[in-house]
């Protein structure tokens, strides 16, 4: 069985306190709810009456005010139907759009470091498709919660208006349907609704892998193996629905059968009433009929328990990113660091978790303006560690660096992305135009700006080539480019801000010798003055290097030659 982090108190009480941001929409939507199943009792008394008075066994009233009365509650209940509909629906989509808007901005905070160990596929399907099942708790769960309470107390008023015994007889059938069957319920199931949550976020995982990696499947011809495992996991997500299925068939069926016993006990009730007292039996005519009607408040909640299950396996998933804890924050006296010219690494230490091995032992690196630093060393051995704590992914684990002696803790985010320009070894393409793409670190840049840096990058002359020149969309992930293309891309992000420091993760591995050398050229004629710190395993990309530094089993060390 799954330990929850999370009580189904704790999470209602949370998305509570979301909805209190259209608390008035809500309100209104309640409103609408408890007067429109109030109106039902209404209807179903007052059609009682009218067929007790035509029958000649109920002398208050008259035929005319009684089918008026009919009528108006006919009307009451399609307006405030209405009204519960929309202002409910509002509410919820307003309150939707706010969850994401917050889960983009927690994101932020945690990346990159929480999305090393979480599906990509899952991150997107807690983005959208659990935020989209949390709408069933706004727009479906509140006016019925409180409806499903007002409606059995003027039910039991009434009853008890007409004897006590009616009132204590229905006390307890209401507990039973509205409380006891709704909580048994959730406890019983609420294993099945995480696990189909979870299900489903794998495999949308697996799917978006498949089809971003649709070409090496052909290639390799694993088409038939990736769709067996697909077709496995759609198995596995049937039999938890079929689990759900049956769950919430029994939820619907065990309250009918309370329901119908209800009107069963108010007979016996009356009847053993009527044996020793003159009762007037027209009045617990209309008070099955009420009966009957105060129940629809009751079957609204109860069919949307089986859904609940899913909104709070989905307000979990969420919930747990929300109270995610960031790798790194930013301190509220940081300051802004106009520029940087010398950094200092002094007994850094590093491992991304806590019962892992040290990536980076002890390491000790001091780099002056100017400097032109290649890193160089075994797969796996850190050297991209090294960069990640300099823009402060990560944290050291021990140890400390430092800008000009300011701690990196001590210094804005802001700041020390202005100031540090990254090159990544696979370059991220947004699906927009080459300028905007090329503009990303700065989005006021003039086209002259941007001309230039793509043609410092290389790719000026493949752009003109493009059909809408710097206007081109560039497709979903830079798909009308090449790895090499879309590295050069990320180049020119870089040429056109002014960083104090350049960092490059394998920057020409998808380039071609004359691009390299096209970069390399660039870098040592138009960015003397800058420092520059590249990772690469091509000796050619290092050549320019003024002082290259080898990482072994987390430890660096001066090379003198390459």
């Amino acid at each position: 069985m799954k330990r929850y982090k999370y009580t189904v108190g704790q999470l209602s009480k949370r998305l509570l306190q979301i909805a209190a941001a259209q608390k008035k929409m809500l309100i209104l939507g309640t409103i609408g709810s408890v007067i429109g199943n109030t109106a039902r009792l209404s209807l179903m008394g007052s059609g009682a009456c009218m067929i007790l008075f035509v029958a000649g066994k109920y002398k208050s009233g008259s035929y005319l005010q009684w089918l008026i009365i009919m009528a108006l509650s006919a009307l009451v209940i399609a307006g405030m139907r209405y009204l519960e509909g929309v202002a409910s629906h509002v509410a919820a989509y307003s309150l939707l759009a706010n969850m994401r808007t917050e889960l983009f901005r927690k994101l932020r905070t945690l990346a990159p470091a929480c999305l090393v160990d979480r599906e990509k596929g899952d991150v997107i399907s807690v983005a959208i498709s659990d935020v989209d099942t949390i709408e069933k708790f706004f727009a479906h769960t509140i006016g019925p919660m409180f409806t499903v309470i007002i409606l059995p107390c003027i039910t039991i008023v009434y009853a008890g208006s007409i004897h006590p015994l009616f009132a204590w007889t229905l006390i307890p059938l209401y507990v039973i349907i509205s409380v006891i069957i709704p909580l048994a319920a959730m406890a019983a199931g609420r294993n099945m609704g995480a696990n189909y949550r979870e299900q489903l976020g794998k495999l949308k995982s697996l799917v978006l892998e498949t089809v971003y990696g649709l070409k090496d499947i052909q290639i390799f011809g694993i088409g038939q193996r990736k769709l067996t495992e697909i077709c496995k996991h759609i198995c596995g997500i049937n039999k938890t629905a079929h689990g759900m299925t049956i769950h919430k068939q029994l939820v619907t069926a065990v309250p009918e059968f309370f329901i119908h016993l209800s009107r069963v006990i108010i007979v016996v009730v009356a009847t053993y009433l009527a044996i020793g007292s003159d009762m007037e039996l027209s009045r617990v005519v209309v008070l099955s009929a009420i009966v009957s009607a105060s129940f629809s408040s009751t079957q609204s909640l109860i069919s949307v328990v089986s859904s609940l299950l899913e909104t709070f396996a989905a307000a979990e998933r969420l919930f747990e990113i929300y109270d995610e804890t960031p790798a790194v924050t930013e301190k509220d006296n940081a300051v802004y660091a106009d520029c940087i010219n010398e950094i200092e690494f002094s007994g850094v230490s590093f491992r991304y978790k806590k019962d892992s091995s040290l990536v980076l032992n002890d390491v000790n690196l001091k780099i002056n303006k100017g400097d032109k630093i290649g890193i160089i060393g075994p797969s796996g051995a850190g050297k991209s560690t090294i960069l990640r704590l300099l823009l402060r992914f990560w944290d050291p684990t021990t140890g400390n660096i430092c800008a000009d002696d300011t701690t990196l803790k001590n210094v804005t985010f802001r700041s020390l992305r202005d100031r540090i320009a990254h090159v990544e070894q696979q370059t991220f393409i947004f699906n927009d135009t080459v300028a905007a793409n090329i503009s990303l670190g700065k989005p006021t840049a003039s086209e002259d700006e941007i001309r230039l840096a793509a043609k410092r990058a290389g790719i000026a002359n493949l752009i003109e080539r493009l059909p809408d020149g710097y206007n081109t969309q560039l497709g979903e992930f830079g798909s009308r480019l090449s790895g090499g293309e879309r590295q050069r891309i990320g180049i020119a992000r870089v040429m056109l801000v002014n960083p104090d420091v350049i960092v490059m993760d394998e920057p020409t591995s998808s380039l071609d010798i004359f691009n390299e050398k096209v970069l390399l050229k660039t870098l040592e004629d138009e960015y003397d003055d800058k420092t520059i710190i590249i990772v690469s395993h091509r000796r050619s990309t290092l050549t320019g290097c003024d002082r290259l530094i080898k990482l072994s089993n987390g430890k660096l060390s001066d090379v003198a030659h390459y």
